[in-house]
């Protein structure tokens, strides 16, 4: 199409699809924002509201108590397992001691000597039984310490169930608002999609068409780009069902314009060549042969080839002569490039082409 303007109509065209892009730009850039700020539409989801309040805040209640209880249990532990180390020491340095004093007391046999070894005995004794009485409190904190730990640990399982029950009501919760909020851009997004397909079909080559397709442009970003990647999944299965729905609408689509294109090309084939040519409009006649293909039918000609005056394909007339100097130029030509003798007036003032 581009050989077939002139220059300036060429650098104008290429001004105003550079108009088209920046109207589309700045489209693109306002409708990301309110795609972007559609979700605020929807209240912030927590798993704080999903949950018994009351109960989940008892629960964090004991879990830090427990908490708590086991840190002072366990300093008290290493006092209680101190003084139970201490208790050992002393026995141990008794017992040396006694049996030290018993194996003197053999060697020499003296029988004044018996009250002391009940003396000893006894002291012995009492420290032995300060050692089992550390080695019960090391238990008892011991024991403490175990039942803090356990109550902590059910308290904390008790709370895991609640918060993963809570956990699936806030998934089921965003799911119903992804939704809702995928809703919002598809009540933004078909109605443009909506028009700028109508705008395709009718206005794109209209006086302004800069701004139909900038208007095109952003509809089908805003489509491909702001709504399918939210198209909920469900596993894959919509999103494949969606785009062969798509898929097959699409294709009838194309299928029913390839049939109506052909139809309407069978139809133009039927009708007088003067009226085909006048139906054809220069500008589309000349891009057509700058492609090398025929105007009226679109399959290649060898526009080269001197002889070929008619399409062979459809009969439509390509070349012909000058009315006034029997030139051959194009059929389409408005003017004869040798003489400058306008078609028509050449025509008018000789119907019957000029022999070569």
């Amino acid at each position: 199409m581009s050989k077939a303007l002139r220059l300036s109509e060429q650098l104008f065209h290429r001004g105003l699809w550079l108009v088209a892009l920046v109207f589309a730009y700045f489209l693109v850039g306002l409708g990301s924002l309110v795609v972007n700020d559609l979700p605020k539409v929807e209240r912030a989801l927590t798993l704080e509201q999903f949950v018994d309040r009351a109960q989940t805040a008892r629960l964090r209640g004991d879990i830090a108590q427990a908490q708590r209880a086991s840190t002072d249990i366990t300093q008290a532990l290493e006092q209680a397992q101190q003084k139970h180390r201490v208790a050992q020491a002393d026995t141990r340095a008794l017992r040396d001691s006694f049996n030290n004093w018993l194996a003197t007391r053999t060697a020499t046999q003296r029988a004044a000597q018996d009250p002391e070894v009940i003396v000893r005995t006894r002291v012995l004794d009492t420290a032995r039984q300060a050692e089992r009485q550390a080695q019960s409190e090391v238990e008892g904190q011991q024991q403490a310490l175990l039942d803090a730990r356990q109550s902590g640990e059910r308290a904390r399982r008790a709370l895991a169930e609640i918060e993963a029950e809570g956990q699936k009501r806030l998934q089921g919760a965003r799911t119903q608002m992804e939704l809702r909020v995928f809703g919002y851009r598809l009540a933004l997004t078909l109605p443009l999609l909506a028009l700028a397909v109508w705008l395709f079909m009718r206005q794109r080559r209209s006086r302004w068409w800069p701004f139909v397709w900038g208007f095109i442009f952003f509809a089908g970003f805003t489509f491909f780009f702001e709504l399918v990647p939210y198209l909920p999944s469900y596993g894959g299965y919509v999103r494949y069902v969606v785009g062969i729905v798509l898929t097959v609408l699409v294709g009838q689509q194309a299928i029913l314009a390839l049939q109506r294109y052909l139809e309407r090309q069978r139809e133009a084939e039927r009708q007088p060549d003067a009226k085909r040519r006048i139906e054809l409009g220069y500008d589309t006649a000349l891009a057509r042969l700058a492609k090398g293909i025929c105007p009226g039918c679109e399959r290649p000609v060898d526009l080269k080839n001197e002889s070929i005056d008619f399409c062979p394909h459809c009969g439509i007339s390509l070349f012909n002569r000058c009315g006034r100097c029997g030139t051959r130029k194009g059929a389409f030509a408005l003017y004869c490039h040798a003489c400058g003798t306008p078609a028509s007036q050449g025509a008018a003032e000789d119907a019957t082409p000029a022999a070569p």
